[in-house]
């Protein structure tokens, strides 16, 4: 299993806008989209998990995610993103501990991540600070992390 950060220049970044594309989660496409026109600033990253040839899963490190700009908690893990036959292989795990070791090179001493999933992040160390409304006028738990540990 290779975890990679993908800027537009690498070569899995079309190979990973195809498979979010064509994922059976409705946020694959927004994000495929989102790449397609290459809506990233330059140190933010699309991270893949590989296995082999294969991409079985992804998720972005972004200053911003599903939060209204009247917050001002950055950067954000999202579109965490396991494929199914791989689940249960600590995959999201390996994902987020890549991403908390680069935010934590370029200087992040935090991460947050939004999600609606109940008992999951807590497990990888994160600490829910509340809920909170999103951009798409749905409420979704808010995490942090600390990015060494």
């Amino acid at each position: 299993m290779e975890i990679y950060a993908l800027t537009k220049e690498h070569a899995l970044w079309d190979k990973t806008i195809a498979y979010a594309e064509n994922c059976p989660w409705k946020a694959g496409p927004y994000l495929a989209n989102l790449m397609r026109q290459n809506k990233f600033q330059d140190w933010e990253r699309v991270f893949v998990a590989c296995e082999g040839e294969n991409i079985v899963g992804y998720c972005t490190f972004t200053e911003k995610d599903e939060l209204p700009d009247i917050y001002d908690f950055a950067p954000f893990i999202g579109f965490v993103f396991v494929d199914e036959k791989y689940r249960g292989n600590r995959i999201s795990e390996k994902m987020i501990e890549a991403v908390l070791k680069y935010a934590g090179e370029i200087g992040y001493e935090a991460v947050y991540l939004m999600s609606g999933e109940l008992g999951l992040y807590e497990k990888y160390g994160f600490e829910k600070i509340g809920d909170y409304e999103t951009i798409f006028n749905t409420v979704d738990q808010l995490f942090v992390r600390n990015t060494r540990g």
